[in-house]
């Protein structure tokens, strides 16, 4: 599907007006692009988007990511990429979050979630809110979370029920 400004009015510096619903697919897809993929530059976050129809400017994209509050993080081994505010996350819903959760693994005693960084909070909360019974708490980091179960419940049977919980 092509996502091309439509040219409804002029403003008085020549800029094009976009209708709502053009702007928030765009944003939406930037939200994913990011959170999907490593983005280190705008150039590229733009060639992605345009790959799936978006035709931005790099000053409409700068816009677009300031409003969206996404960030630009360095990584240990060099360069940068984009991230999410973690405070724009969705929350509690655990299909929405489900994106986020890179991995569930468990030992004897506990399962581990790995999250994309910054997310772990927000995951937490929506397993949390989820109430499983097989749950005694959890325990978020940055991109960590240990979850222990209650007495009698094994770490592999609540790692099955996280992963339920998400989809995965």
């Amino acid at each position: 599907m092509d996502h091309r400004m439509n040219l409804r009015s002029f403003h008085g510096r020549g800029e094009r007006k976009e209708r709502g619903g053009e702007k928030a697919a765009r944003r939406e897809a930037i939200r994913r692009v990011i959170r999907t993929r490593s983005v280190g530059t705008q150039d590229e976050l733009g060639r992605l988007l345009e790959a799936e129809g978006f035709h931005v400017t790099q000053a409409t994209l700068s816009r677009d990511l300031a409003q969206l509050r996404a960030v630009r993080l360095a990584r240990p081994d060099g360069g940068a990429v984009y991230e999410m505010d973690p405070r724009d996350l969705p929350r509690d819903d655990p299909n929405e979050l489900a994106e986020l959760v890179l991995a569930i693994s468990d030992n004897d005693a506990l399962s581990v979630l790995r999250t994309v960084t910054g997310a772990a909070s927000a995951v937490a909360r929506a397993i949390d809110v989820a109430k499983l019974p097989e749950i005694l708490g959890t325990l978020a980091g940055d991109d960590t979370i240990f979850v222990t179960p209650v007495r009698g419940v094994s770490a592999r049977r609540l790692t099955g029920a996280l992963r339920a919980l998400f989809g995965l």
